[in-house]
């Protein structure tokens, strides 16, 4: 899953996506409302967490142009304003979702992977094929009923292959949607994130090869 936060509080925002990435979740950050709209023209994010009181382009302007794009990103507002009239404004701008300062942070993962789900076709809450079962909630993965102890990038590999439901992703597709924007796209690193995966859920072989075009689950 890709997460844009945008929050022109440095150290609030650095928190955020530290928890957020251990989530296992691939996380872009942006200290302004200019920022966002640039990073959002060329990056398909599934969530952009997003602060409403930004320098350069103010959040509401940032959220009215997202929504006029048409981007696919579902947006959850994030503001110290607790009023019911400032819930309804951010709504009213395109924003899917409303989030009040201070929050816990369980509360705002939640609701971030309420909102990712509305970004595809519904699946359910819990990813299963093949014997292999992901719990991205409770952040858990089994295969036949064997736990899997994975690193999050492992863990967030793994999701990406079974939210595919047996397509095909290639490694520039798992480097998008695992890793940020400061990954070296010449690396190896999906491969080897790929062959210790593939250690760990053990024979028969769980995850296929395809020639060219890269790596889908069996079964």
């Amino acid at each position: 899953m890709r997460v844009l936060v945008v929050e022109d509080e440095e150290i609030l925002a650095g928190a955020i996506a530290e928890g957020l990435r251990e989530e296992a979740m691939a996380v872009d950050i942006a200290l302004d409302g200019g920022t966002a709209l640039e990073l959002a023209s060329y990056i398909d994010y599934d969530v952009i967490v997003l602060d409403r009181d930004l320098p350069v382009v103010h959040g509401d302007e940032v959220c009215r142009s997202l929504a006029a794009r048409r981007t696919p990103a579902r947006i959850l507002m994030l503001t110290a304003a607790s009023e019911v009239g400032s819930r309804i404004d951010g709504l009213g701008l395109g924003a899917d979702d409303y989030l009040g300062k201070p929050f816990v942070f369980a509360e705002l993962v939640a609701r971030i992977r309420s909102l990712a789900r509305r970004t595809a076709p519904p699946l359910p809450p819990v990813l299963e094929r093949g014997g292999i079962r992901l719990d991205p909630h409770k952040r858990t993965a089994s295969r036949d009923g064997r736990p899997l102890q994975l690193t999050n990038k492992e863990f967030a590999v793994l999701e990406e292959l079974l939210r595919a439901e047996g397509g095909v992703l290639s490694a520039e597709d798992l480097l998008d949607r695992a890793w940020d924007e400061n990954i070296d796209p010449f690396s190896n690193i999906v491969r080897v994130a790929m062959a210790t995966l593939r250690k760990k859920l053990g024979a028969p072989q769980a995850i296929e090869t395809v020639t060219g075009a890269g790596y889908r689950l069996c079964g």
